[in-house]
């Protein structure tokens, strides 16, 4: 569909697996969804939500919404945050991925096609093929965070023709991730929905993150509160460290105060100014023009 056909109002929808759905179940789940949130997913897509002022220059950025892997934050961690890059000049496409159902690694099939698909199809997004970052908040981040270090995990079905483009975003931004499966830092329930309630430690080890920093992880962005009683701060510490001791461009802001789950829709106080903090790192790592914004 050319970019001039996409509007705000009814965007596109991208299904992610056309030629089928690698590992689908043979009774699937139902989608379900309220008016916050997705859940029960089968058929994994990309909405598309294209700037009403598209910038030249500016990225292509995938969002991630965050749930625990059970549910997906669809109207706040995927439209809002959509919609803030929209007032920025960047096209933006949420991603709705498959939950606890499937567990891993189709969460990670999904998000790696995710990227190959934008990637491929850059120039009809009047977006640049080598300028495609992702975001994610909470398990949404603990997803982002997957693509960023686990973009070469071979994951993708046998024949898939979108292989072999790559899958490593050129950035990543994180909002109050889920980033370790390890106790006491873990967010048992992102766990839960990944690895079920067995599991090896070589799992645990793969989708630990933290561990998980080889090659060559793309610059990073990284946001919490020290007040979340949901994702323990130190998920954020730990991704910060590992990226910082790899050499790896990276920004934490850790904020006294907020709770879990504040992305665009809650920003009082402090932490209300990391919308302005992440621009600004956008624009001066040069994924955004200078010119963005209001």
């Amino acid at each position: 569909m050319p970019l001039s056909n996409l509007s705000l109002n009814a965007p596109a929808i991208i299904d992610l697996w056309p030629e089928g759905v690698p590992g689908q179940l043979a009774n699937p789940p139902v989608e379900q969804r309220d008016e916050h949130s997705i859940w029960a997913v089968s058929t994994p897509t990309l909405t598309v939500y294209p700037a009403s002022k598209p910038l030249k220059g500016a990225p292509l950025m995938i969002v991630c919404p965050g749930g625990g892997y059970h549910k997906l934050s669809w109207q706040h961690g995927g439209i809002g945050v959509a919609k803030w890059l929209n007032s920025l000049g960047i096209t933006a496409f949420v991603l709705k991925y498959r939950l606890f159902e499937y567990g891993h690694p189709a969460p990670l099939q999904d998000v790696q096609r995710a990227i190959r698909i934008v990637r491929s199809r850059a120039d009809q997004f009047g977006g640049d093929s080598n300028n495609v970052g992702i975001s994610g908040a909470s398990a949404g981040g603990h997803l982002a965070a997957s693509l960023g270090t686990l973009y070469d995990l071979k994951v993708a079905p046998a024949g898939d023709t979108l292989g072999g483009i790559s899958a490593r975003p050129d950035f990543m931004m994180l909002l109050y991730p889920v980033i370790t499966m390890d106790e006491p830092n873990v967010h048992t329930g992102s766990r839960l929905g990944l690895l079920g309630e067995e599991f090896t430690q070589e799992q645990s080890d793969l989708l630990s993150l933290e561990k998980q920093v080889t090659g060559e992880p793309p610059p990073a962005f990284i946001v919490a509160t020290n007040q979340d009683e949901i994702v323990d701060v130190e998920n954020s510490v730990l991704i910060y460290q590992a990226l910082k001791e790899a050499g790896v461009v990276t920004e934490l802001h850790l904020f006294e105060e907020g709770n879990h789950g504040f992305a665009v829709n809650n920003l009082e106080g402090p932490k209300g100014v990391w919308l302005a903090l992440a621009e600004a790192w956008l624009k001066h790592r040069g994924f955004l023009p200078k010119e963005a914004g209001n």
